[in-house]
């Protein structure tokens, strides 16, 4: 009993904090991969982290241990990079594969009037076979070798550096592959998904074992919603039900804080990584970033930071960054993503928390139906009473430190008319209102895409960037309003987009996975790795806004 009682008091004395990325004592945590990562020996943190163990842990890390010996704990760039060599390899754990559901010619193509268009929407069709993936058998039959988290069927992923799937890119890929009537990849996809929260209670940044400190925007019942709505099949969602509801209860066992405004206390959702050690796939620029930073608390907590920056999908931006003023005026080592409360995920969540109550409802599920709904409502008047501001008619993050709106733009701001996590009653006010303050904002001046905010810092979440997911939400969000003027900025916001996509691939026949404002269809840049190509997001936002601003409503015959 004494030893329950000690046992008790020592865990409850580890901070959060104090929690590494993963189990894994050669990929997340430790004396190897510090010493590998911090030697520099690739031009991309994450290719280290990537690689297949030659052999199993125990053995991989006797035999670093008598490196270390061997090299008086003092290795040389060329001495890792030679027992990197001996006991790593790059391996490629994926088979090409091809949709069984791939066609050439999706019915949509028989509604796009636009010649130039109506090729542009064939080009990315053909686009998603050199995205598809299926996990080598190896992998799935040896996960002690790989950190590739082994799923069973086939998926799209986002492309160049990013092999494996990831979590918010997925919303816009199945997006896409609908539009592309490829519903059954949609469900293989959807089935990996399911897997992983059935086995870890959570779906991470992306299929890695690095990412299982983290998540990424709670996107799955979205997903879910736009495949039952395309395919009706309620039998898949009945097996599948208590999957779906045990991934956003992780959300409000993990995400949630105490918000105070007007003398009025509220709980919402911020990211919020617990774990204080660096990235290990950006594990040599956390600790750069760190560096200058005098106590080891002080770097713990930036690195919880910078995963929770990580989590928001929004690595890096002047949205996290916030000094002492509360504005973005410093760097990343003033990265406060934990104490801010974002507009976007708790748009998010809302409208989780409603798809998962209409799901109930179509299972005659009406107890936990009812449970949903009631978070969904609760979730929409918070919205409205803490992060909207009726000067200025939109919605602003909160910084929950200094208890006031950040009053900055960010695409992010029109997150609830995307999620509809407001009174439906005003819609057409709030759309009103909305495209004002796009005006305000001066939204149009930009002919290469609504920009991911108007602060040039060099980060890739910031000015000049502009961002395939970000279009999505400001131009639907204004769509969906119903308001005139909403819809009609909408139309020539996607307009622009789709050209300036049209115009970037035309030049390299390729699409990519953020674009410059300023210069239609330039690529961006910024941040911690080069521009990367594919790219699957990026096709499945065009789609939508093809499917939506350039066809006619019925097919031609």
């Amino acid at each position: 009993m004494k030893f329950l009682l000690l046992l008790a008091i020592l865990t409850a004395s580890i901070s959060g904090q104090d929690l590494p990325s993963c189990d894994s004592k050669v990929y997340c945590q430790g004396n190897l991969l510090h010493t590998v990562q911090m030697a520099k020996i690739f031009n991309d943190s994450k290719t280290f982290v990537d690689m297949k163990m030659v052999n199993d842990e125990k053995t991989t890390l006797a035999n670093f241990d008598k490196f270390w010996s061997d090299t008086n704990q003092n290795p040389s760039k060329d001495q890792v990079r030679k027992f990197v060599n001996e006991n790593f390899e790059m391996y490629n754990e994926f088979d090409d594969w091809v949709p069984g559901d791939l066609t050439d010619n999706p019915e949509i193509l028989s509604r796009i009037d636009n010649e130039e268009i109506r090729q542009f929407t064939q080009d990315l069709v053909n686009i998603w076979p050199k995205l598809a993936r299926k996990i080598k058998k190896e992998v799935i039959d040896n996960p002690g070798l790989f950190t590739l988290l082994p799923v069973d069927n086939g998926f799209v992923i986002p492309g160049g550096r990013f092999k494996e799937f990831y979590y918010w890119d997925s919303y816009w890929i199945i997006k896409g592959l609908l539009v592309s009537q490829m519903n059954q990849t949609v469900r293989g996809m959807l089935d990996n998904f399911l897997s992983i929260v059935d086995k870890y209670g959570f779906l991470p940044n992306g299929a890695r074992i690095y990412y299982l400190n983290r998540s990424q925007p709670p996107l799955l019942n979205l997903m879910v919603a736009t495949y039952i709505d395309a395919t009706n099949d309620t039998k898949w969602l009945q097996d599948n039900i208590k999957i779906l509801d045990k991934e956003l209860r992780y959300w409000l066992d993990n995400k949630l804080v105490e918000v105070t405004k007007n003398g009025t206390t509220y709980t919402m959702a911020h990211y919020d990584s617990e774990s204080g050690f660096p990235r290990p796939e950006s594990y040599y620029e956390d600790v750069i970033t760190a560096s200058t930073l005098s106590s080891e608390e002080a770097r713990k907590q930036l690195y919880a930071d910078l995963k929770s920056g990580a989590e928001s999908g929004w690595d890096f931006s002047t949205r996290w960054i916030v000094d002492e003023t509360g504005g973005t005026s410093a760097n990343l080592t003033s990265l406060h993503t934990r104490r801010i409360i974002p507009v976007d995920l708790n748009s998010f969540l809302c409208q989780a928390f409603r798809k998962l109550a209409e799901f109930y409802v179509i299972l005659h599920d009406y107890e936990n139906s009812i449970f949903w709904y009631e978070k969904s409502f609760l979730w929409q008047k918070t919205i409205d009473e803490v992060l909207y501001n009726k000067e200025d008619g939109i919605w602003y993050d909160w910084d929950n430190e200094l208890g006031q709106h950040r009053k900055i733009f960010f695409p992010s701001n029109f997150a609830p008319l995307w999620a509809e996590a407001y009174d439906l009653s005003k819609a057409d006010v709030l759309g009103e209102r909305a495209a004002q303050y796009a005006d305000d904002q001066k939204l149009l001046d930009y002919e290469g895409g609504i920009p991911a905010s108007l602060t040039r810092s060099g980060e890739q979440w910031d000015y000049p960037n502009a961002w395939p997911p970000l279009q999505s939400i400001v131009v639907m969000g204004l769509d969906r309003s119903g308001n005139c003027q909403a819809k009609e900025l909408a139309k020539e916001l996607a307009r622009r987009w789709v050209t300036a996509n049209l115009i970037g691939f035309n030049q390299t026949n390729e699409m990519f996975e953020k674009y410059d404002a300023e210069v239609p269809g330039q690529y961006g840049g910024g941040g911690e790795y080069v521009i990367q190509s594919g790219f699957g997001w990026t096709n499945g936002v065009a789609l939508e806004f093809i499917e939506r601003f350039y066809t006619v409503s019925e097919k031609k015959h």
